[in-house]
Protein backbone atom coordinates (compact mmCIF):
# COMPACT_ATOMS: atom_id res chain seq x y z
CA UNK A 1 0.00 0.00 0.00
CA UNK A 2 1.43 3.23 -1.09
CA UNK A 3 0.65 6.45 0.48
CA UNK A 4 -0.15 9.84 -1.99
CA UNK A 5 0.38 12.81 -0.30
CA UNK A 6 -1.76 15.85 -1.50
CA UNK A 7 -1.55 19.55 -0.97
CA UNK A 8 -3.18 21.09 -3.14
CA UNK A 9 -7.00 21.66 -2.80
CA UNK A 10 -9.56 22.46 -0.03
CA UNK A 11 -12.11 20.84 2.33
CA UNK A 12 -15.13 23.10 2.99
CA UNK A 13 -17.18 22.45 5.89
CA UNK A 14 -20.95 23.48 5.48
CA UNK A 15 -23.00 23.61 8.44
CA UNK A 16 -25.92 20.08 7.90
CA UNK A 17 -23.59 17.46 8.80
CA UNK A 18 -24.75 14.00 9.55
CA UNK A 19 -24.25 13.76 13.23
CA UNK A 20 -25.77 10.09 13.78
CA UNK A 21 -24.54 7.30 11.32
CA UNK A 22 -28.11 5.26 11.98
CA UNK A 23 -29.88 4.65 8.53
CA UNK A 24 -33.34 5.39 8.14
CA UNK A 25 -35.50 3.37 6.09
CA UNK A 26 -37.74 5.59 3.47
CA UNK A 27 -41.17 4.50 2.58
CA UNK A 28 -41.81 2.69 -1.05
CA UNK A 29 -41.48 5.60 -3.81
CA UNK A 30 -44.71 6.60 -5.09
CA UNK A 31 -42.67 6.83 -8.64
CA UNK A 32 -39.00 6.16 -9.94
CA UNK A 33 -37.21 7.79 -12.70
CA UNK A 34 -34.25 7.11 -14.57
CA UNK A 35 -33.09 11.00 -16.53
CA UNK A 36 -31.04 10.13 -19.52
CA UNK A 37 -28.81 12.94 -18.90
CA UNK A 38 -26.97 11.31 -16.14
CA UNK A 39 -25.09 8.90 -18.77
CA UNK A 40 -23.21 11.37 -20.68
CA UNK A 41 -21.95 10.15 -24.12
CA UNK A 42 -25.00 7.76 -24.72
CA UNK A 43 -28.20 8.90 -27.04
CA UNK A 44 -31.32 7.06 -25.94
CA UNK A 45 -33.36 4.74 -27.99
CA UNK A 46 -36.30 3.82 -26.23
CA UNK A 47 -37.64 -0.01 -25.87
CA UNK A 48 -40.58 0.28 -23.88
CA UNK A 49 -43.38 2.23 -24.47
CA UNK A 50 -45.93 4.14 -22.41
CA UNK A 51 -47.91 2.22 -20.40
CA UNK A 52 -46.48 -1.03 -21.18
CA UNK A 53 -44.83 -3.33 -17.67
CA UNK A 54 -41.35 -3.22 -16.87
CA UNK A 55 -39.25 -5.49 -14.65
CA UNK A 56 -36.70 -4.77 -12.02
CA UNK A 57 -33.21 -4.86 -14.33
CA UNK A 58 -34.99 -4.90 -18.02
CA UNK A 59 -33.97 -2.48 -20.45
CA UNK A 60 -36.01 0.99 -20.92
CA UNK A 61 -33.62 2.26 -23.45
CA UNK A 62 -30.55 1.50 -25.55
CA UNK A 63 -27.94 3.56 -26.71
CA UNK A 64 -28.52 4.72 -30.49
CA UNK A 65 -24.48 4.48 -31.39
CA UNK A 66 -23.67 1.10 -29.86
CA UNK A 67 -26.96 -1.23 -29.36
CA UNK A 68 -25.26 -3.44 -26.76
CA UNK A 69 -25.51 -0.61 -24.13
CA UNK A 70 -28.61 -0.86 -21.73
CA UNK A 71 -30.21 1.57 -19.65
CA UNK A 72 -32.64 -0.65 -17.26
CA UNK A 73 -35.56 0.51 -14.83
CA UNK A 74 -34.46 0.11 -10.82
CA UNK A 75 -37.81 -1.41 -10.38
CA UNK A 76 -40.85 -3.29 -11.49
CA UNK A 77 -43.76 -1.43 -12.69
CA UNK A 78 -45.91 0.54 -15.68
CA UNK A 79 -43.76 2.70 -17.73
CA UNK A 80 -45.88 6.21 -16.58
CA UNK A 81 -44.49 8.50 -18.80
CA UNK A 82 -41.43 9.17 -21.29
CA UNK A 83 -41.29 13.05 -20.24
CA UNK A 84 -39.56 15.02 -23.41
CA UNK A 85 -38.25 18.71 -23.95
CA UNK A 86 -37.06 20.45 -26.60
CA UNK A 87 -36.56 18.60 -29.91
CA UNK A 88 -37.70 15.81 -28.23
CA UNK A 89 -34.89 15.50 -25.98
CA UNK A 90 -36.05 12.93 -23.36
CA UNK A 91 -35.68 14.42 -19.71
CA UNK A 92 -36.70 11.30 -17.94
CA UNK A 93 -38.68 8.31 -17.81
CA UNK A 94 -41.10 7.92 -15.04
CA UNK A 95 -42.41 4.42 -13.71
CA UNK A 96 -44.86 3.49 -11.32
CA UNK A 97 -44.26 0.61 -9.48
CA UNK A 98 -46.36 -2.24 -8.54
CA UNK A 99 -44.11 -3.61 -5.53
CA UNK A 100 -44.61 -7.10 -7.07
CA UNK A 101 -40.24 -7.19 -7.04
CA UNK A 102 -39.76 -9.08 -10.28
CA UNK A 103 -36.61 -8.97 -10.83
CA UNK A 104 -34.36 -9.87 -14.47
CA UNK A 105 -31.69 -12.69 -14.17
CA UNK A 106 -29.07 -13.53 -15.88
CA UNK A 107 -26.92 -15.59 -17.13
CA UNK A 108 -23.20 -14.77 -15.43
CA UNK A 109 -21.16 -17.40 -17.36
CA UNK A 110 -21.30 -15.20 -20.23
CA UNK A 111 -18.06 -12.81 -20.97
CA UNK A 112 -17.87 -10.27 -18.29
CA UNK A 113 -18.43 -7.61 -20.66
CA UNK A 114 -21.62 -8.78 -22.08
CA UNK A 115 -23.10 -9.11 -18.63
CA UNK A 116 -22.14 -5.85 -17.86
CA UNK A 117 -23.44 -4.94 -20.97
CA UNK A 118 -26.86 -6.33 -20.97
CA UNK A 119 -27.51 -5.20 -16.85
CA UNK A 120 -26.90 -1.67 -17.02
CA UNK A 121 -24.25 -1.66 -14.73
CA UNK A 122 -21.51 -0.26 -17.57
CA UNK A 123 -23.48 2.80 -17.75
CA UNK A 124 -22.68 3.22 -14.07
CA UNK A 125 -18.83 3.42 -15.46
CA UNK A 126 -16.53 6.56 -16.54
CA UNK A 127 -14.21 6.70 -19.25
CA UNK A 128 -11.23 8.68 -19.37
CA UNK A 129 -10.92 10.31 -21.90
CA UNK A 130 -13.55 12.27 -22.40
CA UNK A 131 -15.32 11.19 -19.26
CA UNK A 132 -18.23 9.59 -20.80
CA UNK A 133 -20.13 5.89 -20.49
CA UNK A 134 -17.40 3.24 -21.49
CA UNK A 135 -17.06 2.61 -25.41
CA UNK A 136 -17.47 -1.47 -25.63
CA UNK A 137 -14.96 -2.68 -27.33
CA UNK A 138 -11.81 -0.27 -26.01
CA UNK A 139 -10.05 -2.31 -23.19
CA UNK A 140 -9.04 0.10 -20.51
CA UNK A 141 -5.29 0.36 -19.60
CA UNK A 142 -6.23 0.18 -15.98
CA UNK A 143 -9.41 0.52 -13.65
CA UNK A 144 -9.54 3.34 -10.87
CA UNK A 145 -12.03 2.85 -7.64
CA UNK A 146 -12.39 5.25 -5.01
CA UNK A 147 -13.65 4.40 -1.60
CA UNK A 148 -13.90 7.59 -0.16
CA UNK A 149 -15.54 10.85 -1.12
CA UNK A 150 -14.09 14.16 -0.04
CA UNK A 151 -16.80 16.42 -1.04
CA UNK A 152 -18.47 18.87 0.98
CA UNK A 153 -21.12 17.26 3.32
CA UNK A 154 -20.33 13.68 1.43
CA UNK A 155 -21.53 10.33 2.48
CA UNK A 156 -19.38 7.55 4.23
CA UNK A 157 -19.25 5.63 1.29
CA UNK A 158 -18.79 2.55 3.79
CA UNK A 159 -22.01 2.96 5.43
CA UNK A 160 -23.22 3.64 1.92
CA UNK A 161 -21.78 -0.10 0.92
CA UNK A 162 -23.03 -1.81 4.32
CA UNK A 163 -23.25 -5.53 3.74
CA UNK A 164 -22.31 -5.09 -0.02
CA UNK A 165 -18.73 -4.80 1.21
CA UNK A 166 -19.01 -8.94 0.91
CA UNK A 167 -19.05 -8.35 -3.28
CA UNK A 168 -15.61 -6.04 -3.36
CA UNK A 169 -13.61 -9.21 -3.83
CA UNK A 170 -15.71 -10.32 -6.76
CA UNK A 171 -15.68 -7.08 -8.57
CA UNK A 172 -12.29 -6.79 -8.18
CA UNK A 173 -11.73 -10.55 -10.12
CA UNK A 174 -14.26 -9.26 -12.56
CA UNK A 175 -12.84 -5.94 -13.52
CA UNK A 176 -8.94 -7.22 -13.63
CA UNK A 177 -10.61 -9.80 -16.29
CA UNK A 178 -11.48 -6.93 -17.92
CA UNK A 179 -7.96 -5.12 -18.21
CA UNK A 180 -4.39 -5.74 -19.06
CA UNK A 181 -3.34 -3.74 -16.45
CA UNK A 182 -4.19 -3.29 -12.80
CA UNK A 183 -7.76 -1.58 -10.85
CA UNK A 184 -6.02 0.30 -8.41
CA UNK A 185 -8.43 1.40 -5.06
CA UNK A 186 -7.90 4.56 -3.82
CA UNK A 187 -8.67 5.17 -0.01
CA UNK A 188 -8.43 7.77 2.44
CA UNK A 189 -5.62 7.23 5.85
CA UNK A 190 -7.09 5.30 8.27
CA UNK A 191 -9.53 3.30 6.24
CA UNK A 192 -9.83 -0.27 5.82
CA UNK A 193 -11.00 -2.33 2.93
CA UNK A 194 -10.65 -6.08 2.28
CA UNK A 195 -9.23 -5.91 -1.23
CA UNK A 196 -6.94 -8.45 -2.37
CA UNK A 197 -6.49 -8.60 -6.21
CA UNK A 198 -6.04 -4.63 -6.42
CA UNK A 199 -3.27 -1.94 -5.40
CA UNK A 200 -4.53 0.01 -3.08
CA UNK A 201 -3.52 3.73 -2.56
CA UNK A 202 -3.95 5.62 0.70
CA UNK A 203 -4.51 9.45 -0.26
CA UNK A 204 -3.77 12.16 2.22
CA UNK A 205 -4.91 15.71 1.97
CA UNK A 206 -8.08 18.06 0.97
CA UNK A 207 -10.56 17.54 -1.24
CA UNK A 208 -10.11 16.98 -4.28
CA UNK A 209 -8.42 13.71 -3.11
CA UNK A 210 -11.35 11.05 -3.47
CA UNK A 211 -11.70 12.19 -7.00
CA UNK A 212 -10.57 9.49 -9.52
CA UNK A 213 -8.94 11.64 -11.89
CA UNK A 214 -6.75 13.06 -9.10
CA UNK A 215 -6.10 9.89 -7.45
CA UNK A 216 -5.76 8.86 -11.38
CA UNK A 217 -3.22 11.21 -12.13
CA UNK A 218 -1.01 10.66 -9.01
CA UNK A 219 -0.31 7.35 -9.81
CA UNK A 220 -0.80 6.41 -13.53
CA UNK A 221 -1.65 9.00 -15.76
CA UNK A 222 -3.67 9.03 -18.72
CA UNK A 223 -1.60 9.77 -22.02
CA UNK A 224 -2.90 10.27 -25.36
CA UNK A 225 -4.22 6.93 -27.00
CA UNK A 226 -5.02 5.23 -23.59
CA UNK A 227 -8.20 4.79 -21.73
CA UNK A 228 -9.10 4.20 -18.16
CA UNK A 229 -12.17 3.77 -16.49
CA UNK A 230 -13.40 4.57 -13.33
CA UNK A 231 -15.97 4.19 -10.43
CA UNK A 232 -16.68 4.39 -6.93
CA UNK A 233 -16.39 1.39 -4.51
CA UNK A 234 -20.34 0.87 -4.42
CA UNK A 235 -20.65 0.40 -8.15
CA UNK A 236 -17.53 -2.32 -7.69
CA UNK A 237 -19.40 -3.95 -5.16
CA UNK A 238 -22.85 -3.60 -7.67
CA UNK A 239 -20.35 -5.57 -10.02
CA UNK A 240 -19.48 -8.35 -7.45
CA UNK A 241 -23.46 -8.74 -6.20
CA UNK A 242 -23.97 -9.05 -9.63
CA UNK A 243 -21.65 -11.65 -10.64
CA UNK A 244 -22.49 -13.95 -7.50
CA UNK A 245 -26.21 -13.84 -7.61
CA UNK A 246 -26.87 -13.17 -11.05
CA UNK A 247 -29.08 -10.20 -9.98
CA UNK A 248 -28.45 -6.31 -10.03
CA UNK A 249 -29.28 -4.21 -6.70
CA UNK A 250 -30.99 -0.57 -7.34
CA UNK A 251 -31.23 -0.57 -3.96
CA UNK A 252 -28.96 2.65 -2.06
CA UNK A 253 -28.47 4.74 0.96
CA UNK A 254 -28.27 8.06 0.42
CA UNK A 255 -27.54 10.90 2.29
CA UNK A 256 -29.79 13.95 3.44
CA UNK A 257 -27.68 16.49 4.36
CA UNK A 258 -27.00 20.41 4.14
CA UNK A 259 -28.60 23.86 6.37
CA UNK A 260 -32.25 23.14 5.19
CA UNK A 261 -32.44 19.43 6.64
CA UNK A 262 -33.78 19.19 10.13
CA UNK A 263 -31.85 16.12 10.79
CA UNK A 264 -29.28 15.15 8.45
CA UNK A 265 -29.01 11.52 8.17
CA UNK A 266 -28.62 8.50 5.98
CA UNK A 267 -31.80 6.93 4.25
CA UNK A 268 -32.63 3.96 2.10
CA UNK A 269 -34.30 3.86 -0.28
CA UNK A 270 -34.00 2.58 -4.20
CA UNK A 271 -32.11 4.51 -6.80
CA UNK A 272 -34.24 7.12 -8.92
CA UNK A 273 -36.79 7.10 -5.85
CA UNK A 274 -39.40 10.66 -5.76
CA UNK A 275 -37.76 13.26 -3.74
CA UNK A 276 -40.98 13.72 -1.91
CA UNK A 277 -40.76 10.45 -0.30
CA UNK A 278 -37.08 10.33 0.34
CA UNK A 279 -37.26 13.72 1.77
CA UNK A 280 -40.39 13.89 3.64
CA UNK A 281 -40.59 15.53 6.84
CA UNK A 282 -36.55 16.47 6.35
CA UNK A 283 -36.70 19.89 4.85
CA UNK A 284 -37.28 23.05 7.23
CA UNK A 285 -38.70 25.10 4.08
CA UNK A 286 -39.08 23.45 1.03
CA UNK A 287 -40.17 26.79 -0.45
CA UNK A 288 -36.74 28.81 0.47
CA UNK A 289 -34.65 25.66 -0.32
CA UNK A 290 -32.59 24.45 -3.13
CA UNK A 291 -32.43 20.71 -3.60
CA UNK A 292 -29.35 19.47 -5.28
CA UNK A 293 -28.63 15.52 -6.05
CA UNK A 294 -24.69 15.15 -5.35
CA UNK A 295 -22.65 17.84 -3.44
CA UNK A 296 -22.80 21.35 -3.65
CA UNK A 297 -19.66 21.36 -5.97
CA UNK A 298 -20.98 19.03 -8.74
CA UNK A 299 -24.68 18.56 -8.06
CA UNK A 300 -27.69 18.78 -10.13
CA UNK A 301 -30.34 21.40 -8.89
CA UNK A 302 -33.86 19.40 -8.65
CA UNK A 303 -37.17 20.06 -8.21
CA UNK A 304 -39.06 18.94 -5.14
CA UNK A 305 -41.56 16.93 -7.62
CA UNK A 306 -38.68 15.18 -9.50
CA UNK A 307 -36.56 12.47 -8.60
CA UNK A 308 -33.35 11.15 -6.91
CA UNK A 309 -30.96 10.67 -9.78
CA UNK A 310 -29.17 7.49 -10.30
CA UNK A 311 -25.07 8.23 -10.10
CA UNK A 312 -25.64 10.13 -6.60
CA UNK A 313 -25.67 8.72 -3.36
CA UNK A 314 -26.39 12.42 -1.83
CA UNK A 315 -28.99 15.24 -1.52
CA UNK A 316 -27.81 18.53 -0.30
CA UNK A 317 -30.25 21.28 0.28
CA UNK A 318 -29.41 24.51 1.30
CA UNK A 319 -31.10 28.43 1.26
CA UNK A 320 -31.78 29.38 -2.13
CA UNK A 321 -31.02 33.09 -1.12
CA UNK A 322 -31.28 33.61 2.24
CA UNK A 323 -30.25 37.15 2.24
CA UNK A 324 -31.27 39.20 -1.17
CA UNK A 325 -31.30 42.89 0.60
CA UNK A 326 -27.66 42.51 2.51
CA UNK A 327 -25.74 45.31 2.83
CA UNK A 328 -23.09 46.11 0.24
CA UNK A 329 -24.23 42.20 -1.34
CA UNK A 330 -21.41 39.77 -1.79
CA UNK A 331 -18.93 42.35 -0.33
CA UNK A 332 -20.42 43.07 3.05
CA UNK A 333 -17.47 42.85 5.66
CA UNK A 334 -19.06 40.85 8.20
CA UNK A 335 -17.21 38.50 10.11
CA UNK A 336 -19.02 35.54 9.70
CA UNK A 337 -18.05 36.09 5.90
CA UNK A 338 -16.25 33.10 4.19
CA UNK A 339 -12.98 33.99 2.43
CA UNK A 340 -10.28 31.63 1.00
CA UNK A 341 -7.94 34.86 0.14
CA UNK A 342 -7.98 36.47 3.71
CA UNK A 343 -10.18 39.29 2.24
CA UNK A 344 -12.55 39.23 5.60
CA UNK A 345 -11.30 37.82 8.74
CA UNK A 346 -13.06 34.66 9.08
CA UNK A 347 -9.71 33.33 7.90
CA UNK A 348 -8.49 34.29 11.86
CA UNK A 349 -10.50 31.36 13.45
CA UNK A 350 -9.25 28.67 10.69
CA UNK A 351 -11.45 27.22 7.45
CA UNK A 352 -12.32 24.41 9.65
CA UNK A 353 -15.65 25.58 11.46
CA UNK A 354 -18.76 24.96 9.66
CA UNK A 355 -20.47 27.99 7.27
CA UNK A 356 -23.35 28.36 5.82
CA UNK A 357 -23.67 29.19 2.04
CA UNK A 358 -26.49 29.97 0.01
CA UNK A 359 -27.01 29.57 -3.86
CA UNK A 360 -25.71 32.89 -4.89
CA UNK A 361 -22.65 33.31 -6.84
CA UNK A 362 -21.24 36.79 -4.96
CA UNK A 363 -19.54 37.85 -7.69
CA UNK A 364 -20.17 38.66 -11.63
CA UNK A 365 -18.16 37.08 -14.41
CA UNK A 366 -15.52 38.70 -15.55
CA UNK A 367 -11.83 38.28 -17.24
CA UNK A 368 -9.50 35.41 -16.25
CA UNK A 369 -6.52 36.79 -14.63
CA UNK A 370 -3.80 34.86 -13.66
CA UNK A 371 -3.83 34.57 -10.29
CA UNK A 372 -2.93 30.99 -9.71
CA UNK A 373 -6.22 29.93 -8.25
CA UNK A 374 -6.76 27.04 -10.39
CA UNK A 375 -3.61 25.52 -9.55
CA UNK A 376 -3.97 25.82 -5.77
CA UNK A 377 -7.20 23.57 -6.34
CA UNK A 378 -6.33 20.81 -8.47
CA UNK A 379 -3.37 18.17 -7.50
CA UNK A 380 -2.79 17.61 -11.14
CA UNK A 381 0.18 17.82 -13.22
CA UNK A 382 -1.51 20.40 -15.73
CA UNK A 383 -1.53 24.22 -16.44
CA UNK A 384 -5.01 24.69 -15.18
CA UNK A 385 -5.29 28.21 -16.44
CA UNK A 386 -4.18 27.53 -19.67
CA UNK A 387 -5.56 24.84 -20.32
CA UNK A 388 -9.39 26.47 -19.74
CA UNK A 389 -8.05 29.01 -21.72
CA UNK A 390 -7.26 26.61 -25.09
CA UNK A 391 -10.78 24.96 -24.59
CA UNK A 392 -12.27 28.42 -24.95
CA UNK A 393 -10.32 29.47 -27.85
CA UNK A 394 -10.89 26.37 -29.62
CA UNK A 395 -7.53 25.54 -29.92
CA UNK A 396 -7.30 21.24 -30.00
CA UNK A 397 -3.37 21.07 -30.29
CA UNK A 398 -2.53 23.37 -27.07
CA UNK A 399 -5.53 21.02 -25.28
CA UNK A 400 -3.98 17.70 -26.10
CA UNK A 401 -0.49 19.19 -24.85
CA UNK A 402 -1.87 20.62 -22.02
CA UNK A 403 -3.52 17.31 -20.51
CA UNK A 404 -7.12 17.28 -21.31
CA UNK A 405 -6.81 13.77 -21.39
CA UNK A 406 -6.24 13.20 -18.00
CA UNK A 407 -9.63 15.85 -16.84
CA UNK A 408 -13.05 15.26 -16.18
CA UNK A 409 -15.59 18.48 -15.22
CA UNK A 410 -15.11 17.22 -11.48
CA UNK A 411 -12.04 18.02 -11.26
CA UNK A 412 -12.14 21.83 -11.58
CA UNK A 413 -15.20 22.02 -9.48
CA UNK A 414 -13.51 22.95 -6.73
CA UNK A 415 -11.15 25.68 -8.87
CA UNK A 416 -14.25 26.91 -9.95
CA UNK A 417 -15.85 27.79 -6.34
CA UNK A 418 -12.38 29.66 -5.60
CA UNK A 419 -12.45 30.89 -9.11
CA UNK A 420 -13.06 35.11 -8.16
CA UNK A 421 -13.45 34.94 -12.73
CA UNK A 422 -16.92 33.63 -12.17
CA UNK A 423 -16.64 31.22 -15.20
CA UNK A 424 -18.54 28.11 -15.34
CA UNK A 425 -15.01 25.73 -15.28
CA UNK A 426 -17.15 22.64 -15.01
CA UNK A 427 -19.20 23.83 -18.35
CA UNK A 428 -16.35 25.18 -19.90
CA UNK A 429 -14.40 21.69 -19.48
CA UNK A 430 -17.35 19.47 -20.56
CA UNK A 431 -17.77 21.30 -24.37
CA UNK A 432 -13.82 21.02 -24.43
CA UNK A 433 -13.75 17.30 -24.37
CA UNK A 434 -17.21 17.09 -26.29
CA UNK A 435 -15.42 19.30 -28.96
CA UNK A 436 -12.50 16.78 -28.73
CA UNK A 437 -14.28 13.60 -28.64
CA UNK A 438 -16.16 15.00 -32.29
CA UNK A 439 -12.71 15.96 -33.91
CA UNK A 440 -11.15 12.59 -33.07
CA UNK A 441 -14.08 10.20 -34.25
Amino acid sequence: MATVRLKKGLDIHLVGDIDDNAIVAATAPQSVAVVPDDFHGIIPRMEKKEGEHVAAGEPLYHDKNYEAIKVVSPVSGIVKEVRRGERRHIDAISITPDGSNETVALDTKRPATEVLLESGLWVMMRQRPYDIVPIPGEKPRDVFVTAFDSAPLAPDLNLVLGDKRQYIKKGIEVLKGLTDGKVYIGVREGQEIDASGAEVNTFVGPHPAGNTGVQAANVAPVNKGETIWTMDIVTLARIGELFTTGKVSHDTVVAVTGEMVQRPCYISTVMGADLETVLKNQTTNLAQSRIICGNVLTGVKVESNQWLRAPYRHITVIPENNDPDEFMGWASLRPSRFSIYRTFTTWLGGLKKPVSFDSRIKGGERAIVRTGEYDAMLPMDIYAEFLIKAIISGDIDKMEQLGIYEIAPEDFALAEFADTSKLELQHIVREGLDRLRAEMS
